[in-house]
């Protein structure tokens, strides 16, 4: 059995993030997992696709390990389970369940399921221990680490949240062969922003691994997951509460949760709208800079995109009708939008006070 474990170093919140393939049921193996969850009262969060297929091997996983478990609730997937209503529901059956503060959630699903979870978590009688078992490809590589958590209001996403840091990540690859190409292939437009903000090496490796991605190679997943959670990691380390360097995550999401919103959050995928998002930031960077590099960074980064059948280009809604869904965005600071604006593949800047008519025309561009 061959398992990586990352270390994210946050004093008293530290844990790790187990990597490893086809181990579900080997946890009592791995010694960073048992620690956490032995002899712990635990309650599971999940959706219904995910809880068809790995509740059953993760319930046994937890009995192995001497967890007394509580039981486990489902609820529809998709984004808009990501609501008020659905936690009221999760705090319901956690009452019910009996779990107290010394209990553990488990979040076993995609983003919308550990956000969620997360944030019942960090609210449930003041807050109790959380783990994350990501099973989609942007919960692997983005949204399991770094202890964001939250839900979306109909005025915008991710408006209600509480910073709380999980108790342990564990990440098994081998579930990405049960995701739709769809939902794969969203992840992806996470894996290629860390590339463009941060590591023009890893952003090479994508380019010259397209098929193997494409074919789910499993040793090229193990690498782009380690990848991504590393850099995470140290950004997260340098930024816990997103007070300066951790918004270059952010990159393209300013434009993307704008068009997730207006599309009712079942128009694109959440990585389809980041794919578009990317664009619209790069565009808005040639614009504003200009420079042979960051036309290159343009077209290489559509390149990447289209060789993973991400969309570069929207047609739906006017310039106007997407400045003003992003004017809701939470990273908008005393009527400032900040972004973030690539400057060469691998480094990134946060920019703001940036004249209407130029973000719309960064919009315009990538309008069909």
């Amino acid at each position: 059995m061959s398992i990586y474990s990352l270390n994210v170093p946050l004093d008293d919140r530290s844990y790790e993030i187990v990597i490893g393939k086809d181990f579900f049921s080997q946890w009592q193996d791995v010694p960073s997992i048992q620690p956490v969850l032995e002899n712990r009262t635990c309650f599971v969060i999940t959706d219904e696709n995910v809880q068809k297929l790995y509740l059953k091997s993760v319930e046994q996983c937890l009995t192995n390990l001497g967890v007394r478990y509580l039981g486990d609730y489902a609820f529809l997937p998709g984004e808009k389970s990501k609501s008020l209503s659905t936690v009221k529901s999760l705090y319901e059956k956690m009452i019910s369940a009996g779990l107290d503060r010394k209990s553990i959630i488990v979040a076993l699903g995609g983003g919308v399921v550990g956000d969620t979870a997360g944030f019942a978590a960090a609210t449930y009688m003041r807050g109790i221990d959380y783990v994350q078992i990501p099973t989609s490809l942007v919960a692997q590589v983005d949204s399991s680490v770094g202890g964001k958590t939250g839900i979306d209001l109909d005025q915008g996403k991710n408006l209600i949240g509480a910073f709380c840091q999980p108790k342990l990540v564990v990440v098994d690859t081998m579930v990405l062969q049960t995701l739709p190409i769809r939902e794969l292939v969203c992840g992806l437009a996470e894996v290629v922003k860390y590339g463009v903000i941060l590591d023009e090496v890893f952003f090479s490796f994508l380019e010259d691994n397209v098929s193997s991605i494409l074919n789910i190679d499993q040793t090229v997943f193990q690498t782009i997951v380690r990848k991504c959670c590393s850099l995470k990691a140290d950004v997260v380390t340098g930024d816990e509460l997103d007070q300066g360097g951790r918004a270059i995550l952010n990159y393209g999401h300013t434009f993307g949760h704008a068009l997730e919103k207006l599309t009712s959050y079942t128009g694109l995928t959440h990585g389809e709208a980041i794919a578009i998002g990317m664009g619209m930031a790069a565009d808005l960077a040639v614009m504003r800079y200009g420079g042979s590099e960051l036309l290159n960074l343009v077209k290489r980064q559509d390149d990447l995109f289209q060789a993973f059948g991400l969309p570069v280009k929207f047609n739906k809604f006017s310039p106007e009708e997407i400045l003003l869904a992003m004017a809701a965005d939470k990273k908008c600071i005393d009527g400032n939008i900040n972004f973030v604006l690539p400057e060469k593949i691998g480094k990134v800047v946060i920019d703001s006070g940036i004249e209407e008519d130029l973000i719309k025309q960064a919009i315009g561009a990538r309008i069909d």
